[in-house]
């Protein structure tokens, strides 16, 4: 299904964000770094449809270079976790957003590397541009909503070193794995009005680190 970009989609997903029972975790663990994530949505490349803004980190960066990722990072002192969304949203893609872009929030999820990172969706205008910062953003992606709403777009597997279920999204041949794919993996239930937990979703070995 294409979702148009405009005020009637961004009501509807607003309500759905409304109506999710979110999960939240981070009183429950007090060791794990508090980050967040944007879920930013806007106007797919070519057409009226609605998209998300996926990046693929910059090769040089010291911590999980060149993988996929939602633009974000780690909760400054003092902040909100949309607060800290919007400024790594800013910070990586020179996209300009206030609190009022902010459409909800979704359950916390835990990684292995240590952190508790919460997935904040957002509403990006079609003026606002995008520009990239290469020291920290390889590339940006527009990923349309029906590529993740497709009955194949996420799949499971398992691995020897763990006894949960290995998420993976695939994207044009390649396989996107957890946290990535575990929070868009949930944000794809939100739209369908599910209350889909994800917390227990495993990522592969090379991002415990």
């Amino acid at each position: 299904m294409v979702r148009s970009f405009d005020d009637t989609t961004r009501r509807n997903i607003a309500e759905l964000c409304a109506s999710f029972r979110r999960v939240q975790t981070d009183g429950a663990a007090p060791s794990l770094k508090r980050a967040a994530v944007a879920i930013a949505l806007t106007q797919v490349q070519t057409g009226e449809g609605t998209a998300f803004l996926l990046t693929r980190r910059a090769a040089g960066l010291r911590a999980h270079a060149a993988q996929w990722a939602l633009p974000g990072g780690r909760c400054d002192q003092g902040e909100t976790q949309a607060q800290a969304a919007l400024r790594e949203l800013h910070e990586e893609l020179g996209v300009e957003l206030g609190e009022s872009d902010v459409l909800g929030l979704l359950d916390d999820y835990p990684t292995r590397s240590g952190y508790l990172i919460t997935p904040v969706v957002v509403w990006v205008s079609t003026r606002a541009a995008i520009v990239p910062n290469p020291d920290e953003v390889e590339s940006v992606h527009h990923i349309a909503l029906e590529d993740i709403e497709r009955d194949d777009a996420f799949s499971f597997t398992t691995i020897p070193e763990s006894t949960r279920r290995v998420i993976r999204f695939r994207l044009d041949g390649q396989h996107i794995h957890a946290p990535t794919a575990a929070l868009i993996y949930q944000f794809r239930e939100v739209l369908a009005g599910r209350n889909t937990r994800v917390a227990e979703l495993e990522q592969p070995v090379f991002a415990w680190k």
